[in-house]
């Protein structure tokens, strides 16, 4: 499958009223169109296997068996976005236009086919399977992060239309960015200024301050948490967390893998029995994303700028059902309106399967 080429590289240009970065880019005719309520099912995948002649060449591939590249045989591949709207292939470039900051939008930009069955859901994959996905997530962390231009790496999942997905094909993305992003700064800062000032996690105080209280939580495991946040923007928001302190998503080990597998299925089980549509079998909308430390390579003239993160930061999965749709006052003031109660959110959720039967013996 070739590249489609497009007018012009993928840039950045920041707007000095929010210090946000935006990325302006051709994505080579991805398709978009219309907003519609359903998942686009092609007449043929070409993350399927037999259809590897329909992607960009893959960058890594889990093969048990062993196989040639490029074809049948893979449990797990990764390969670069057909439409992508970082390239790592530009140079390095910033520039002044005016008063106006400007550079090229230097990064990748892949995609992880979790499975070769098409129809599977994340939610009941075997464990194994799903296990391999998180090692997957962890072996492009570690490889994009040897190239220092990479300032920030975000993992993230959409599922289904309304969620931003061009292909139900399970599936996830990477994309390595030549900044941190302005939410992300922002809760650096936070996590930092927090550290400075109490000498302590400023996440694992809201998780002691979760358990305590009670009400937010939905679920939990010996490694993992799962909470509405009290703050939270939309309604079945989702923050898991791990027990264990820990800043970046590569110093997990085996046994807290398999707890995040556990909790993560058992999340995503909750939100099917609650809001999924039993007819179809299909889960409700929602993104997922994995937030984790930046890349921590010193920077020129700036060599302590993480110098605490290893202690003030706290990794963490976001999971939002997509069950409402940002309008004018969102777009207008950044503030959030969420018609759930985030107490009400995490009760219904912790007790989903229980609710989910008495709605099929009323029905």
């Amino acid at each position: 499958m070739s590249d489609s080429k497009p007018e012009f590289p993928p840039e950045l240009r920041r707007d000095p009223l929010t210090g946000i970065w935006v990325v302006i880019a051709d994505r080579g005719g991805r398709p978009s169109g219309r907003f519609e309520e359903r998942d686009v099912e092609p007449k043929v995948c070409p993350f399927c296997p037999g259809n590897e002649g329909m992607t960009p060449p893959e960058i890594y591939a889990v093969r048990p068996n062993g196989g040639e590249a490029n074809g049948p045989g893979w449990t797990v591949r990764v390969v670069p976005n057909k439409f992508r709207a970082f390239d790592a292939d530009l140079q390095l470039r910033r520039k002044a236009i005016g008063m106006y900051d400007w550079m090229l939008a230097v990064g990748a930009h892949e995609v992880i086919i979790e499975t070769p069955d098409d129809d599977a859901q994340l939610r009941s994959m075997p464990p194994d399977q799903v296990a391999l996905v998180l090692d997957t997530y962890k072996h492009r962390l570690e490889d994009l992060r040897r190239d220092a231009r990479f300032r920030h790496i975000v993992i993230f999942r959409n599922y289904r239309t309304p969620a931003g997905a061009s292909l139900k094909h399970p599936h996830s993305q990477v994309i390595a960015l030549p900044v941190v992003p302005k939410l992300v700064k922002d809760r650096l800062l936070a996590a930092l200024q927090y550290f400075r000032a109490k000498e302590r996690c400023l996440v694992c105080d809201i998780i002691d301050q979760e358990v305590y209280d009670g009400r937010r939580v939905v679920a939990q495991n010996e490694h993992f948490i799962a909470l509405v946040p009290f703050a939270a923007r939309f309604p079945y928001e989702i923050a898991l967390y791990p027990r264990r302190h820990q800043h970046d998503f590569l110093v997990i080990n085996e046994a807290e893998k398999y707890g995040l597998v556990a909790i993560l299925q058992d999340i995503l089980n909750r939100y099917f029995a609650l809001l999924g549509e039993k007819d179809t079998g299909k889960n409700v909308p929602y993104n997922m994303v994995l937030q984790t430390a930046p890349n921590t390579t010193p920077r020129p003239g700036r060599p302590d700028y993480w110098g605490t993160i290893e202690y003030d930061y706290h990794w963490h999965i976001e999971l939002i059902p997509r069950l409402t749709r940002m309008a004018g006052f969102e777009w207008g003031t950044g503030l959030y309106i969420n018609i759930k109660q985030p107490e009400k959110a995490a009760h219904e959720l912790a007790h989903a399967h229980e609710l989910a039967a008495q709605q099929t013996s009323v029905a």
